[in-house]
């Protein structure tokens, strides 16, 4: 029996032990009592007797309440005692009241002598009538109560195996446990979905032994999703054991200790000790296992307590969380989960789980709710750490604290951060730090060039930082969340926080001023951004300023809005509120990236000569000559000096060997290019956009074998292209919009890795046409022959050319690896059928070809867009659109057929003229939505396609607009519904 010493709390058990003590006190009871302690499972049991005359403490009534199962062990002599009979009748009352779940065991008693009283358990019951209680409903009550229990589904011990009757029991009530508890993950919104995701990977079903890892950046909740999985499905295996923060415990005990607390979680024996390591395999390979290591930050962690597969028995399950992907692959771990952020939904539903305990208004909740999302972005420990304290303060209050985060860090927020930062080496660090403070947002290849410049191999560290998920890669650009920066941040200005100049980095424009200004700068630094838009005084660059900065590697001193992209306006741009000195000077030795925004001097220091240079770039600069002579610069790799509108030549490029990029774009006085870059093996990217006053480019730049992209477009006075123009057998993009151009050399159809071309513009006298070719002997050269032989281009504009029926179009039709053709604004009448000939042509825009009056009769499968709006002289249009694309569908009957491969139809989007839908489209609605019915058996060999015809008035301004459908499928006769989504954008 069952009774509550005096000091019993008033907390909630999982399980109430209701027991004869004489019968299984100390065998059945007490081995049933230590499992169920050794699985997790809060039990309350007390073996003292009760003596005779004494009355059940209150206590024990309580305890009852609190628990969420009764276990009853109802034995042979349970009946003849009058407090377990008590006890059970209030088990009875808090199953009625309380829906409390009540387990009966049957322990060596047959279930039925229980139900009706009889046999040797009824012999018990029978004494108490014998006795003649004064109270005799007292002992109705008592068989009442055992008549429902023993009703009851349960466990009858007889002919069982005790240790596997135990162990069925316990994983009973430890499943029912799972399923009813919420656990102590309090407000994990999205949880089921993220369990589910890993469920799926852990492959439940097999019998393999297999590895997880759950990765992601710190305070995103790796451990937090770990223990929900793990309580899910941890009574599915024999052994089961959650190693919480494993790396500290390393750390702490050693690797001895560490081994000696897993084996004995494990195997359930607190009294082991090792005095070395063993073997792990010995112990478990016969075991399912389920192992959870938490915060793994070592190797040799995975080494001595998870080394390989073969040291569990089948059908075991390793869980590893971790901020380091590296550890997980190098120990052969692939299989691997990224935790992931909250949405923005989720975010806001955990955020409202904490405004729920304050009293707050709507519009309170809402600020607050904007600023802190914005904060946190999705960050679990952000959302939870904020929301803990800013619902509890007012409006103001709020905001002046979210005013404080944008420059001091919340300490608890910052220390878990700083974790992930604390594992790298020491040019990690660097790294790491130099992103943070600098290059966010930019290209991933162009940050490599400038830190591997300073010595930082940063190829293996840029990877050691994905993944110990500080940065992130998307389009090729370095990202990081912003708590991820201002920890990095943070830890900078932790260097010296009254003095920004003993900083190693600066990026504030206030201590940037501050620095300079004072000339206070040290040695210290060795990174200076500054953004002028930022600025509201003139800041001077004087060599004093600057004298001490003997480490400085970066120096940038740019404007944001040239992000923008609109080089029309310029006038804004060309001020700057930075007055360089005419001794202005550097500490070269150190210096890889010198970036200037309107350098007002003529030309640099004659004494310039950075010999680690990577980049050199001076936009919007007053230079005219940027050097004079020969400058020996071998790493120097981009040179920019777009907009330096009184730049009349480039210097000799002769010691520059490494230049890779050269940007003139907008150096509207620029006459010359030095024939110095034919010694540029490694030149590949060369921008000469708006040159206006360039004519023609030295014939050695044919020589540049390594070049892949050159941009002359709005270069108006560049009438020709060199003969061996052909030569530049790298070549992929050409963009020549708007130049003067009237012919185009024989061997430029020799450019065999041309993907880009662009003639946008290029309409050359009326009279001749632009893309006549010289003349040769042979007299049969088409007008179009030089492009017959790009047999890699992808994508042709020829839009606004004063093309003609004359230009013979149809030598397009051997472009056989063409995709999008773009002939928009020309004056041909018709198309030539050879362009059906364009087997890979996805995209035809014929926009504003007004005299076009037909188009061709059959048109490639592979077509997806066809433009064709103001078309004015284009008859019947919708009816010749519709007939053009519906010839060229030809799909195999068995695609038709098969309802799963829907994804996969065609999609081909027309866009025309016009203000009304055509006749022919039967079912039709002035709203967004139409419903159609369809035929029975319509989806068959004579389908062909889905017509959907829209009237949109776009903005214009906007310069596009996009359009969006769904195709919802249901049939009457069950047969499976699906959803086709399709999505255009059309550009004017």
């Amino acid at each position: 029996m069952a009774s509550a010493a005096s000091s019993t709390c008033q907390r909630r058990y999982d399980v109430f032990l209701s027991f004869r003590g004489e019968d299984t006190r100390n065998n059945f009871t007490a081995h049933l009592y230590q499992a169920l302690c050794q699985k997790g499972i809060n039990t309350f049991i007390d073996d003292h007797k009760l003596e005779r005359g004494q009355v059940i403490s209150p206590d024990l009534f309580t305890a009852i309440e609190n628990s969420m199962f009764s276990v009853v062990v109802l034995s042979q002599n349970y009946a003849s005692s009058r407090w377990c009979l008590d006890e059970l009748v209030k088990i009875v009352e808090c199953m009625k009241s309380r829906e409390q779940r009540v387990l009966p065991i049957f322990y060596n008693v047959d279930p039925s002598d229980v139900r009706k009283q009889r046999g040797i358990f009824g012999e018990g019951l029978a004494k108490h009538d014998q006795e003649r209680l004064e109270n005799m409903g007292r002992v109705q009550s008592w068989k009442d109560a055992l008549t429902q229990v023993a009703n009851l589904s349960g466990w009858d011990s007889r002919n069982k195996n005790e240790p596997l009757l135990i162990k069925e029991i316990v994983t009973t009530i430890l499943n029912k446990l799972l399923s009813l508890s919420t656990g102590d993950i309090e407000n994990m919104v999205g949880l089921d979905a993220r369990i589910q995701e890993v469920e799926m990977r852990l492959c439940l079903e097999s019998n393999n032994i297999l590895m997880l890892g759950i990765w992601g950046m710190g305070g995103i909740g790796e451990t937090t999703l770990a223990k929900a999985v793990y309580n899910k499905i941890r009574s599915q295996f024999e052994m089961c054991s959650f190693f919480e923060n494993i790396g500290e415990d390393l750390a702490k005990k050693g690797l001895i200790r560490l081994q000696q607390k897993f084996l004995s979680q494990l195997l359930e024996e607190p009294n082991l000790n090792m005095k070395v390591l063993t073997s792990i395999k010995e112990r478990l390979c016969s075991k399912k296992v389920l192992i959870v290591l938490d915060n793994v930050n070592d190797p040799l962690i995975l080494k001595s307590l998870v080394g390989n597969q073969d040291w569990f028995g089948r059908g075991s399950r390793i869980i590893l969380t971790t901020r380091d992907k590296r550890l997980l692959t190098s120990h052969g771990v692939f299989n691997i989960y990224e935790a992931r952020r909250f949405s923005d939904e989720e975010a806001f539903e955990f955020l409202t789980h904490y405004s729920l305990k304050h009293e707050l208004s709507i519009d309170d909740f809402m600020e607050l709710s904007r600023e802190v999302l914005g904060y946190a972005q999705g960050l679990p420990l952000a959302l939870e750490v904020l929301g803990s304290f800013l619902f509890s303060m007012t409006r103001e209050e709020g905001r002046n604290q979210l005013n404080k985060l944008k420059c001091t860090p919340n300490l608890k927020i910052q220390e878990v951060l700083e974790i992930s930062y604390d594992g790298l080496d020491d040019k990690e660090k660097n790294i790491f730090l130099d992103i943070a403070c600098f290059f966010v947002g930019e290209d991933k290849d162009y940050v490599i060039e400038i830190l591997d410049g300073c010595g930082f191999f940063s190829l293996s560290g840029i990877r050691a930082l994905l993944d110990k998920s500080l940065i992130t890669i998307y389009l090729n650009k370095l990202m990081m969340h912003d708590l991820i920066q201002e920890m990095g941040r943070e830890i900078v200005r932790r260097q010296s926080l009254e003095e920004p100049g003993e900083r190693s980095r600066l990026w504030f424009h206030e201590d940037i001023y501050d620095a300079l200004k004072r000339n206070t700068a040290s040695e210290k630094i060795e990174g200076i951004f500054l953004n002028l838009s930022h600025l509201e005084e003139t800041l001077d660059f004087t060599a004093q300023a600057f004298s001490r900065m003997s480490k400085l590697r970066l120096l940038k001193v740019y404007n944001s809005e040239d992000t923008s992209g609109n080089f029309k306006d310029t006038s804004n741009k060309e001020k700057c509120r930075v007055n360089f000195s005419k001794d202005f000077k550097l500490c070269y030795d150190c210096l890889r990236c010198l970036y200037l925004h309107g350098y007002s001097l003529k030309s640099l220091p004659s004494d310039f000569n950075p010999k680690n240079l990577v980049e050199l770039s001076m936009p919007y600069s007053h230079i005219q000559q940027l050097w004079k002579g020969i400058k020996v610069l071998e790493k120097l790799k981009f040179i920019d000096l777009s907009h330096s509108k009184y730049l009349i030549e480039t210097p000799d490029f002769s010691g520059v060997t490494n230049l890779r990029r050269l940007v003139l774009e907008g150096c509207v006085s620029l006459c010359k290019v030095d024939s110095s870059l034919e010694d540029l093996k490694n030149f590949s990217f060369l921008n000469l956009k708006n040159c206006k006053m360039l004519k023609s480019l030295p014939s050695s730049t044919c020589d540049l074998r390594s070049l892949e992209t050159l941009i002359l477009s709005g270069c108006s006075k560049f009438k020709e292209f060199s003969e061996n123009f052909g030569s530049l057998e790298m070549l992929m993009e050409l963009y020549a919009d708007e130049i003067g151009l009237t012919v185009l050399p024989s061997s430029f159809s020799f450019l065999r890795n041309l993907k880009v071309l662009s003639f946008s513009g290029c309409k050359g006298p009326p009279s001749t046409f632009w893309v006549l070719p010289r003349r040769i002997s042979n007299p049969i050269g088409p007008i179009l022959q030089p492009l017959s032989g790009l047999c890699s281009l992808v994508l042709l504009k020829l839009s606004d050319c004063n093309l003609k029926d004359e230009s013979n179009l149809s030598s397009l039709g051997s472009l056989s690896s063409l995709q999008w053709l773009d002939l928009r604004r020309n004056g041909f009448v018709t198309l030539p059928s050879t362009i059906s000939q364009l087997s890979n042509l996805e995209v035809l825009a014929l926009e504003n070809c007004k005299r076009l009056q037909a188009l061709p009769p059959v048109l490639q499968s592979s077509l997806i867009k066809l433009f064709v709006a103001n078309c004015t002289s284009l008859k019947d249009f919708s009816s010749q659109v519709l007939k053009s694309l519906l010839q060229t569908w030809e799909l195999q009957k068995h695609e038709l057929m098969d309802y799963h491969n829907y994804r996969s139809f065609p999609e081909l989007f027309a866009f025309i003229s016009g203000s009304r839908i055509p006749d022919w489209i039967r079912y039709q609605s002035s709203g967004s939505e139409v419903k159609a019915e369809l035929p029975p058996n319509w989806f068959n060999s004579n389908f062909q396609a889905f017509a959907l015809s829209f009237v949109s008035f776009p903005q214009f301004i906007l310069n596009k607009f996009v359009a969006h459908a769904t195709f919802h499928c249901t049939s009457s006769d069950n047969s499976p519904s699906f959803d086709i989504s399709t999505e255009s954008t059309c550009c004017p």
